[in-house]
């Protein structure tokens, strides 16, 4: 167990920048202060991306938030109700503005922070969280970066070391794969960090790789598919954004290229499966939750977004259930166990009593480390796409 002094605040001024069901309307930038109305409020901060290469993944991320508050829009806090006020800061997909989302939500008056969609802006932003002594809940920033150091940064799901590996272990069970193309981003730390541990995962095995980073915007990606035909390599490995993602699968279509594409959690998203629609593309990811996987929540959902234009906007247009979404409802209950059990608005409470959480949300038993406060998993989800629009559950993958 890690325990830690609160830090002082010297908080002034206000944001109220609220979601779609976001509740309450109290302006001051104290945690639990009274609305106009005389409710008691406690404001959760929400760390995502609405513009930028990450947007669509971090809308349906904050889309499983905005249900949650819809559906629990209070919280009993030493035996008072308070509602709860859902504050968003856009960080733009970038870790420059990854500082000034982060300092706006310290400003705001949050006694916590759920996000971020994308490992980058939340290691960028998590020393501004620090500093404030304000705890955030990472919901599927996977790099183990996120909470090395950071006792105020805790995160809800599986971690990059184990996707690495959960994906080259399928790409040798799965199609004997001898001989890999890595692909991703330069510079980026989520794309490079997993590409590092299927590396090592896959070459510990016997495999070799062939790796190729592209730089920032770029949007040809025939040489390097090219590449990886002319090599013979037996599957490619993409761990990319929505956006370059989408580009990938399209180009490789055009190519006639029918090598199995393996993806991380982020190409678990309607927008590539569209990409890959009348394809002959063999496309593969790794997630944290396959629709099917809670009934009731799922009914619950989809009514929702069918129910809300801007929801379904959100969601890409129709009513697919991605992963994201479910870790975003299951964060949102997560912060309201923590702030029950501190009994307190107060944001060193809640710190310390996210150590002890345990949840069991939709997407699986959720527990914290005493480490790192990384969350205690060992099981991925493996989706294939049907190339018609459609995941289909491949295998379920744990590793030890």
């Amino acid at each position: 167990m890690k325990w830690n002094k609160m830090l002082a605040l010297a908080l002034s001024g206000a944001l109220s920048l609220s979601l779609l069901t976001a509740c309450g309307g109290g302006t001051s930038s104290d945690p639990g202060s009274g609305s106009s109305s005389g409710d008691k409020v406690i404001k959760i901060g929400v760390f995502e991306p609405s513009t930028g290469d990450s947007a669509s993944g971090g809308k349906k991320e904050m889309l499983g938030m905005q249900y949650a508050n819809y559906e629990t829009p209070t919280v009993e806090v030493g035996g008072e109700t308070y509602t709860v006020e859902l504050v968003t800061a856009d960080n733009a997909s970038s870790t420059d503005k990854a500082l000034t989302a982060a300092s706006s939500l310290v400003s705001a008056g949050v006694s916590l922070v759920l996000g971020s969609y994308g490992s980058g802006v939340s290691i960028a932003a998590g020393p501004t969280f620090q500093q404030a002594g304000i705890p955030a809940i990472g919901v599927t920033c996977t790099n183990p970066n996120v909470t090395i150091d950071n006792d105020y940064y805790f995160r809800i799901c599986f971690l990059d070391p184990f996707q690495g590996t959960v994906l080259a272990n399928f790409a040798a069970e799965k199609f004997g794969a001898k001989k890999a193309y890595l692909l991703g981003e330069l510079g980026n730390e989520y794309d490079q960090g997993l590409i590092t541990f299927f590396e090592q995962a896959f070459t510990a095995a016997g495999g070799t790789v062939i790796k190729d980073s592209y730089p920032t915007n770029n949007s040809d990606f025939t040489t390097y598919l090219t590449k990886a035909k002319n090599e013979n390599v037996d599957v490619i490995f993409t761990p990319v954004s929505i956006a370059y993602a989408t580009q990938i699968i399209s180009q490789a279509s055009t190519l006639g290229l029918e090598i199995p594409i393996l993806g991380s959690d982020t190409l678990d998203d309607n927008k590539v499966l569209e990409a890959a629609s009348g394809t002959n593309v063999p496309l593969y990811v790794s997630t944290f939750y396959q629709e099917g996987g809670a009934p009731e929540f799922d009914t619950g959902i989809k009514e929702y977004i069918n129910n809300n234009a801007d929801a379904k906007t959100a969601n890409g247009g129709d009513d697919t259930i991605a992963a994201v979404t479910a870790m975003g409802y299951d964060a949102y209950y997560v912060a309201l166990e923590a702030i029950k059990a501190a009994g307190s608005t107060d944001p060193g409470a809640i710190q310390q009593a996210l150590w002890n959480v345990t949840y069991e949300g939709v997407s699986g038993a959720i527990a914290f480390d005493d480490e790192n406060g990384d969350a205690i998993r060992d099981t991925a989800y493996i989706k294939v796409s049907d190339n018609n629009g459609a995941w289909n559950l491949e295998t379920v993958q744990t590793v030890q």
